[in-house]
């Protein structure tokens, strides 16, 4: 059942500054990129100036839940509704778009983060601007985590913070959790297998950020942060990786240069 969205209460966004200063020291220079409070602090900015699409890819998430949560699950108080999984939420931006358009007592919704100061932050805002809704905010590594029966899982720009070795596993118990007809929303920042092809891309994803306001020295000292921290695949190695675990149906249904989102059937 939809609603129509409420007014999320405006809050202050602090502008993404992290990497704005020379490095000092080599200490600063190895400095691996790390959820924390500075982060969490700009996340919002960082995210709106640094991954395209990611205002459309939130959008489509309610319009692919109503055609895929059916209501299969059941609450604890025995009411029948759909559970949905947002692994690695950050501040829960997508938990926050799907309860927008849902009633309180349709979605059961678990939003899970590794990062303390991401949940609590999630946590906050969830409460803050959706309290009648069941939202669960939970702080795990989604590695640990056993999944229940759910209709929808959510794994926006996670995957890729995760050891190659790790993310088989983590999709074989997504789609053993998924209820049949249920579906994985896997968005992903990706390389081209071609070399040229991706340094093309590369250089203008630099130009994408280069046009939110990045300076050179920003784009360089984020660059060097996330590296071993953020491991990119191939798309044509997130859909093999896909089927392998299962999944017979699974498409790429948005690209922004090397940005891509794939819907997954179970």
């Amino acid at each position: 059942m939809s609603r129509t969205m409420s007014q999320s209460k405006p809050a202050i966004v602090k502008h993404d500054t992290l990497f704005d200063k020379p490095f000092t020291t080599p200490l600063d220079k190895a400095a691996r990129f790390s959820f924390d409070e500075q982060v969490v602090a700009c996340f919002p900015d960082m995210i709106r100036r640094s991954v395209p699409g990611y205002g459309q890819v939130l959008a489509m998430l309610p319009i692919f839940a109503r055609r895929h949560c059916k209501y299969r699950q059941q609450s604890d108080n025995g009411q029948r509704v759909s559970r949905v999984y947002d692994l690695g939420c950050s501040l829960g931006a997508a938990s926050m778009t799907l309860a927008g358009e849902f009633e309180p007592q349709d979605l059961q919704i678990k939003a899970i983060d590794i990062s303390p100061a991401m949940k609590t932050e999630a946590t906050t805002l969830l409460s803050e601007n959706y309290p009648e809704h069941d939202i669960e905010v939970i702080t795990a590594d989604i590695r640990d985590v056993e999944l229940e029966p759910c209709d929808m899982v959510i794994l926006n720009l996670t995957l890729q913070f995760l050891p190659a070795a790790d993310r088989v596993a983590v999709l074989e118990k997504i789609y053993a959790a998924l209820s049949e007809g249920g579906i994985l929303v896997l968005t992903e920042k990706t390389h081209a297998f071609d070399e040229q092809y991706d340094a093309w891309l590369v250089e203008r994803y630099y130009d994408f950020k280069r046009a939110n306001g990045y300076s050179e020295m920003e784009i360089s000292g984020k660059r060097n942060a996330l590296e071993n921290v953020l491991i990119t695949d191939t798309l044509d190695e997130h859909h093999a990786r896909l089927s392998d675990v299962g999944f017979e149906r699974h498409l790429t249904w948005f690209q922004f240069l090397n940005f891509v989102s794939i819907v997954a059937f179970k």
